[in-house]
C-alpha cells in the first residue's frame, strides 16, 4: 500500500524542488558567465581516460547519495529544508523552535561531514564536469561549494545548534562541515562505546 503524502510533505516537495531548480540554474549561469569572463574555453578537450574518471566520480556521487539515504530519509531532508526555508522567508530567527522532532544523525556519511548532501552535490558536479568536459560545470561546482560553506550551512547550523545544543557543538568540533577528512582527530578521541567516531 502506498503511503499518502501529507500536505506539509507535499508542499515541502514542491517548494524545495523549485528552490533547488532555481539555485542550480543560477549557479550554472554564474559558472557559464565566469567561464566567458575569464576567457577559458568551454571545453578543455579531455581525453577518454579523464572522461572515464568523470564517470567513476559520478558513480561514486550516486553511491554516496545511496549511503546518505540509508541514514536519513530523502522526504525528511525535504521537510527539514522546507522548515528552514520557511523560517528564512518569514524572517523568523532560525533559533526559534519549529516543532521538528528528529534526532541528530552522526552515523554513515555524517561521521565524515556534517552536510553530506552538499558534499554529494559538489561531487556530482565535478563528475559531470570531467565526463562531459564543460568548463562551466567546474566553476559552478566551486561557486556552489563556496555558497554551501559560507551561506547555506551557516543558516542550517544556527537551527541545528538551537535544536541539539551542546550535542551539536561537540559534533561540529569533531566533524568537518562539507569536505571530508579536513579536521585532524586527536589521539584517543573515542566515543563512550570505545569506537572511533
Amino acid at each position: 500500500m502506498v503511503e499518502a503524502i501529507s500536505p506539509t510533505k507535499g508542499k515541502a516537495l514542491l517548494v524545495v524542488t523549485l528552490v533547488v531548480f532555481v539555485v542550480v540554474a543560477v549557479f550554472f549561469a554564474l559558472g557559464y558567465l565566469l567561464t566567458i569572463a575569464i576567457g577559458i574555453p568551454s571545453s578543455l578537450g579531455f581525453a577518454p581516460p579523464i572522461r572515464l574518471i568523470g564517470g567513476l566520480v559520478l558513480a561514486l556521487g550516486f553511491l554516496f547519495y545511496g549511503w546518505l539515504f540509508r541514514y536519513r530519509n530523502p522526504v525528511d531532508i525535504l521537510v527539514s529544508t522546507y522548515v528552514t526555508i520557511s523560517k528564512v522567508g518569514r524572517r523568523e530567527p532560525l533559533e526559534k523552535p519549529s516543532g521538528r522532532k528528529e534526532s541528530l544523525v552522526v552515523q554513515g556519511p555524517y561521521r565524515y561531514v556534517r552536510h553530506p548532501l552538499y558534499f554529494g552535490n559538489v561531487l556530482l558536479l565535478i563528475g559531470w564536469w570531467l565526463l562531459l568536459d564543460y568548463t562551466f560545470l567546474l566553476f559552478s561546482a566551486v561557486l556552489l561549494l563556496l555558497w554551501f560553506n559560507f551561506v547555506v550551512a551557516n543558516f542550517e547550523e544556527k537551527e541545528l545548534r538551537a535544536m541539539f545544543g551542546e550535542q551539536y557543538e561537540q559534533y561540529s568540533r569533531e566533524v568537518p562541515k562539507i569536505i571530508p577528512f579536513t579536521k585532524r582527530r586527536k589521539r584517543g578521541d573515542e566515543t563512550q562505546s570505545g569506537e572511533r567516531r
